[in-house]
């Protein structure tokens, strides 16, 4: 298990090249689960846990950890399972998504694994939209489900989404007029969280479910586009984490197009770190936004659109 955990955090170099690391866990039985690496902050054995009067109740309790108190879920519990009881023989993942960390609480881990983000797949048609899957993959012939962490965030501490006032002001200033923002993530939460920022300044938007969607979009969009794709479509708003192309990968099929190299990339995301600033300069995206601060996105989307004449 310490060869494991050691090596966590030396997973940086597969970046840009649409690939990614997993790290494998289980909930309860033997289907095995995905996490991406880059999230993971560490993996330890549960350590004593303090309860919170009034919690949300996947929300296990609190773990001091180097001096910091985490939160830890039960992962289990708040993908609608049982609840994990035996704590002793439990793992916690301690993540950072959307600027905090966290814990989850899960029964075992097993290892990581290599793989490519075009073996990531959409999770199957016709389950209904009550599951927690954002997306699958197969490693020695058995289906691992990648869980959408997105949803379970808004279920436990739902996020404010209003736009303030002062922010909807300055998008008179611009002339939205046959604009389009496209959105590529594979989180239904998170498209819809960024589609409602969008429509408070009454921008019109197409979504998007991973990168490789978002690519034929907007070269069929530029094909049947009279002058320059930006003037219309300014601004794509683009998760990393997606299956068959991350964001990364689709920003680099952005700007080795001709046609398409004037659209602005912002790249908004639940992985955080000073890493993510370095990929962007790495790729070619013009921008960095954690999830999920409605003002700080639209304020970066007005910026971005004046920057194309938007005006």
């Amino acid at each position: 298990m310490s060869s494991l955990l050691n090596s966590v955090d030396q997973r940086t170099n597969l970046a840009g090249h649409n690939r990614l690391e997993l790290l494998l866990f289980f909930l309860n039985g033997t289907q095995p689960f995905g996490i991406n690496v880059f999230k993971v902050r560490e993996v330890l054995q549960c350590p004593e846990l303090s309860s919170i009067p009034g919690a949300h109740p996947t929300v296990r309790g609190v773990a001091q950890l180097r001096g910091m108190p985490v939160t830890v879920i039960d992962l289990s519990m708040a993908t609608g399972g049982p609840k994990l009881e035996n704590l002793e023989t439990c793992y916690v993942l301690v993540t950072e998504y959307n600027r905090h960390t966290q814990g989850f609480l899960v029964s075992g881990v097993d290892r990581i694994v290599n793989s490519s983000w075009d073996q990531i797949l959409p999770p199957p048609a016709g389950i209904g939209r009550t599951h927690y899957v954002t997306a699958v993959t197969q490693i020695d012939k058995k289906l691992v489900q990648i869980i959408d962490v997105e949803k379970i965030f808004a279920e436990i501490s739902p996020v404010n989404e209003d736009v303030s006032k002062e922010v909807k002001e300055k998008a008179k200033e611009i002339d939205l007029t046959n604009i389009t923002i496209l959105i590529a993530d594979d989180s239904a939460v998170a498209r819809n969280q960024v589609k409602r920022a969008m429509s408070a300044i009454n921008v019109n938007t197409e979504t998007v479910n991973d990168g490789r969607e978002a690519l034929q979009w907007l070269v069929d969009k530029a094909e049947k586009t009279a002058g320059p794709l930006f003037e219309k479509v300014p601004v794509i708003i683009s998760d990393i984490e997606m299956p068959e192309m991350d964001g990364y990968t689709l920003t680099a099929e952005i700007r080795a197009n001709e046609a398409l190299r004037g659209i602005h990339i912002i790249l908004h995301s639940s992985l955080s770190g000073v890493f993510n600033e370095a990929m962007v300069k790495k790729v070619g995206a013009d921008q960095f936004i954690a999830k999920f601060h409605p003002d700080e996105l639209l304020t970066a989307v007005q910026h971005w659109m004046k920057q194309n004449g938007a005006h």
